[in-house]
Order: C-alpha cells, then structure tokens, then sequence
C-alpha cells in the first residue's frame, strides 16, 4: 500500500480568518483540533517532571536544538547598531533576513527523504516564529508559531511518545532562551501587550507546561512564586519560575503592580488548579481572540478544513 505522504500535496501556509464567521470555522477546524491537542498533550507529559528531568534525545530532537542553536549564533553575528531609537533595534531586521533567506535549507536538515517536499510549508512556521520584522516586536502569537511548527513535526511523525519530554523541557526551552535572547539584544517591543492586566508581556504556553511541571511538587507551592529567592533557587528546573525570573529582571516596583494577573495566581492552592485555570485562559484570551488568530497560518498540515 502507497504511502499517502508521498502523494501529499504540501502548500504554502496562509492566514485565513478574516471576520467572526471565520472564527467560528476556526474553532471548528483540524488545526485548532490539532494544535489544542499537542499543547494538552505535552502539557501531560511534563506533568511533575523538572526540567532537568532525563529523557530521550533523538538524533531529531538533537537537530532541533542544533538549529536553534544556529540561529542563536547569528544573534551573536548581528549585533545590535546604533541608533537614536531606544527600542526596536533595526539590526533584528538583518537576523530575520538571514532566517527567512536560510529556513527552508534549515527545515530540509531535519526532514528525512520523503518529506523533502514539505520544507516550504514547515519553514514557515518557524520564520514566524521569532517577531514581526517591521514592527520589531515579540508576543504570544510568534510563541504560538513555534508552537505550531513543533505540531506540524509531530503530526509529519519525526517524533514519537517517548520524544514529548525533550519537545517541552529542552526544545522548547532552548525556543524561549532564543526568544529571550533576541528580546534583550534588539530591544523588541511586546506585540499586542495588553500591559499590567495581561498574563506576561512576551509568553504563555512555558506558564501552562510550567504550571504542570510543579503538580505535586511537595516544596514549591503556588504562594512561593513572589519570593525571588525560591525563584532564584528553582527556576532552571522549572519553565514557570524561569518566565518569572525573566519577569524579575526586565520589571521594576511591586510584583502586585507590574504583574497583577500573575499575583493573583498566585493565592490558588494548588498547581493542578492553576494549570487548568491557565488552559481555559489560553484558549479565551488567544485561540478564541480574532486580533490574535487572524494571523495564525493555514497549510495543507495545518488545516482550515473541519475536524471530522
């Protein structure tokens, strides 16, 4: 019997939802079926297990980080310039254009002979991935992006069971170094930030993983995410704590003030009861916003087609 991947007719991804009525196809379509579903898949293979926790790195999951590695390199070769603008350093611009000139080259090196073919439609997920390069601004949309592009590799079946771990704790992980790095380095703005009444300025999904990495941690209760020293301590093993140190460093004046959503999570009592508050609110405040999914792309992998 034939294969189907090798009759598969790969596209170039598109956005699709143009109005409400798009929306609800949306929210009825494989993609969001597919992408809910790698998100809720991870976020229980992390369930209670540090990052730092040993896992399977396949010769795949090595390339990934290879890559993103790569791509952290360039940083360090295209410094920021010097301009009169405090935010927005136009060097990122030369970043992204070394990416958008090289990630189809780059996707190729992880996709084996048969899927060749499906380089184009992957890579651009991962040119999404990164910020805008007009605006040069960062935010949950680029996350989701990447997000998308891990999905999309999962679903071509590069990875299996026993690579979910090592998809979140250190592919992903090494996806938000990156991110962070590139924040810091070009000055980016947050994109659609809706400031002091928003989860985080530049994340959300490594709260969601993070939140369920700590169920059933019998040290760290949610309470303890404001004491910086319990941060400081913790936040290598833990993608919440990371967010929050990150949070620590780029945020000044009372926690309560800067980062009044988070403060209140942190009066839940338990972790299971926060990381099922966070996916209700991922899927209200991002998947099921139209300023967030009229920019989310569909291909042939990622479909707008109905979920049947």
């Amino acid at each position: 019997m034939d294969d189907p991947i090798t009759t598969h007719e790969f596209v170039l991804p598109v956005t699709k939802v143009k109005n409400d009525a798009d929306m609800k196809l949306w929210m009825k379509s494989s993609a969001y079926n597919d992408f809910l579903g790698f998100l809720t898949m991870l976020n229980a293979a992390v369930k209670g297990k540090p990052s730092s926790t040993l896992c399977q790195i396949s010769p795949r999951t090595q390339a990934l980080l290879d890559l993103l590695d790569t791509l952290s390199q360039w940083v360090d070769d295209c410094p920021a310039i010097e301009q009169p603008q405090r935010f927005g350093n136009k060097a990122f611009r030369t970043w992204m254009e070394k990416l958008r000139e090289n990630a189809t080259k780059l996707v190729q090196n992880i996709l084996p002979e048969n899927l060749q073919r499906a380089a184009e439609e992957v890579a651009d997920y991962l040119i999404n991935s990164f910020g805008n390069q007009t605006r040069i601004d960062y935010g949950t949309g680029h996350e989701a992006s990447f997000a998308a592009f891990l999905c999309i590799l999962y679903k071509l079946r590069l990875f299996t069971t026993e690579d979910q771990l090592s998809l979140a704790t250190k592919v992903f992980v090494s996806y938000l170094n990156l991110a962070r790095k590139l924040q810091k380095t070009y000055r980016m703005e947050p994109a659609g930030s809706q400031g002091v009444w928003g989860l985080d300025d530049y994340q959300f999904i490594p709260f969601i993983w993070g939140s369920s990495q700590l169920c059933m941690n019998p040290d760290i209760t949610p309470k303890d995410f404001v004491e910086p020293k319990v941060v400081n301590k913790h936040h290598e093993d833990f993608m919440f704590l990371e967010c929050i140190k990150y949070i620590n460093e780029v945020k000044t004046g009372p926690f309560a003030e800067h980062s009044n959503t988070l403060w209140g999570i942190s009066g839940v009592p338990h972790w299971s009861k926060v990381n099922s508050g966070l996916i209700k609110m991922y899927k209200a405040e991002m998947l099921h916003k139209f300023p967030v999914i009229q920019h989310f792309r569909f291909g042939s992998i990622l479909s707008f087609t109905e979920y049947k």
